[in-house]
């Protein structure tokens, strides 16, 4: 990787979600050994333990994120300081991103199984409320979903994302962009113009699962 750049994974969950198993020791731990710079803390509805990261020494860089469920489906807010609540409006949860001065994103827009915008997407990316698109989720069912994605980033000329959506540890680092440094949301999007993803789709855990039954699974990489 060239100097001055940084690796970052864009959408992360702790225990703080409710359905993860990650607490913050093991994601610094797993995210330095995948060599990840920065990770956004993207917990669903709750930045608590993103912003208590923020304050410690991990090794690694931490930003504060949310993932906020919508009755038009989820977004991600970015660069966030106060929790979004849950299932307001789309409109309201973009305004409140904003008025922190965050950025609005959608995740995994074109999985049908998972609680993204699709069909609305391209329409909110028209109307000027989306600042990015995750173009590869490490979670998604099929790799086809990840490039409607980009698709979609692509039709609308916006900056393309990319997150592991880890819920547990060996999940962790499994999708990033490769950009340079960053200094705030505005210098975040400019940088990612120059980004590079890299992804690979990594089995994950269960909801809830046994801590007992996780185990590391080795993977081929598919870089974009």
């Amino acid at each position: 990787m060239r100097p001055g750049w940084v690796r970052v994974d864009c959408h992360v969950h702790t225990v703080a979600s409710g359905d993860s198993v990650l607490g913050l020791e093991e994601l610094a731990d797993r995210a330095r050994g995948e060599g990840i710079d920065v990770v956004f803390v993207t917990d669903h509805h709750e930045i608590s333990a993103a912003v208590a990261a923020r304050g410690r020494d991990l090794g690694v860089r931490i930003e504060v994120g949310e993932e906020i469920r919508t009755p038009d489906g989820e977004v991600l807010g970015l660069f966030l300081t106060e929790r979004i609540p849950y299932v307001l409006p789309l409109p309201q949860v973009v305004a409140r991103i904003r008025a922190q001065g965050g950025l609005v994103g959608l995740p995994h827009p074109c999985d049908p199984a998972r609680a993204g915008t699709g069909a609305v997407a391209d329409g909110l990316c028209a109307a000027g409320r989306v600042d990015f698109v995750e173009v590869f989720n490490a979670k998604v069912g099929d790799a086809a979903h990840n490039a409607a994605a980009a698709a979609l980033a692509a039709r609308h000329d916006l900056p393309a994302t990319a997150g592991s959506d880890a819920h547990d540890g060996p999940g962790v680092g499994a999708a990033y962009v490769e950009m340079p440094e960053f200094d705030g949301p505005a210098d975040f999007l400019e940088r990612l113009a120059a980004g590079r993803v890299v992804g690979e789709l990594r089995p994950h855990a269960r909801r809830f699962p046994s801590l007992d039954t996780r185990r590391d699974v080795p993977h081929d990489r598919d870089r974009f």
